[in-house]
């Protein structure tokens, strides 16, 4: 039977015995709760000094890819691309590339993606500008942020196992970007829901399957998928890829 401070003075007095004061109880530490988990960036290019490093601490620096004298001009804190080429034989032609990292293959966890861009219709070309990318078209996994060349709009593309077979799924933003201006795109899967935000507004969602797993051993490609089409010809600033 458990003693309770209360029924140890009766039994004293039953006894004939002063009762001697009860010890007071331990205070019971105090339980700290552990911090939730929360996203984790795992790359962010902020192309400031002209440093084409890795913000998040996480990944290596970008290498320069280009052919025919292309360059991405580093200034002003963000990165510019080659100029549309329309005449020039052969084109000049650039992009970022940083190596295969785990790091960047999602999985099915949540996760999203985007950069700032500024880019006007007269500098896409005729198929889709790619922003950033982690796998190809042609292949069974692939988050990507391109600019559609018909409407100019923001598409966040995601493409990965998670049934019989690997499907592209694409949401597009309701307005175009392609204005000249700076828009802050975010791509954005959490569950089954694949979203892209403009400028912090949601523009344009839809439904991806809940298992759909994003993994592959291709490099981090910014400014397109290679160098041969669909390269983007803007600017871009901040760079990110979060998890979690």
């Amino acid at each position: 039977m458990r003693l309770t401070a209360s029924f140890v003075p009766l039994l004293a007095l039953l006894a004939g015995v002063a009762p001697a004061a009860a010890a007071a109880s331990p205070a019971a530490p105090a339980v700290v709760a552990a911090p939730a988990a929360g996203p984790v960036t795992v790359a962010r290019y902020s192309f400031d000094g002209g440093s084409l490093a890795d913000r998040s601490g996480h990944g290596p620096a970008l290498a320069v890819r280009s052919v025919s004298g292309g360059r991405v001009t580093l200034t002003g804190g963000h990165a510019a691309f080659p100029a549309l080429c329309t005449t020039a034989k052969p084109c000049p032609r650039a992009l970022l590339e940083g190596p295969d990292d785990p790091d960047l293959d999602p999985q099915s966890r949540p996760f999203r993606w985007g950069a700032k861009v500024r880019v006007t219709k007269a500098q896409l070309g005729a198929g889709s500008a790619n922003v950033v990318q982690k796998g190809v078209a042609d292949t069974d996994s692939q988050w990507k942020l391109q600019i559609g060349a018909r409407q100019g709009k923001a598409h966040c593309v995601v493409v990965g196992q998670g049934g019989t077979r690997a499907v592209i799924h694409l949401v597009r933003s309701s307005a175009g970007v392609a204005d000249g201006a700076w828009h802050d795109i975010l791509c954005v899967r959490a569950g089954t829901r694949l979203t892209v935000f403009v400028d912090g507004h949601d523009r344009g969602h839809g439904t991806i399957p809940a298992g759909l797993s994003v993994a592959n051993a291709l490099p981090l490609r910014i400014g397109g998928p290679n160098l041969g089409g669909d390269l983007y010809h803007g600017e871009l600033d901040d760079v990110i890829a979060r998890v979690g």
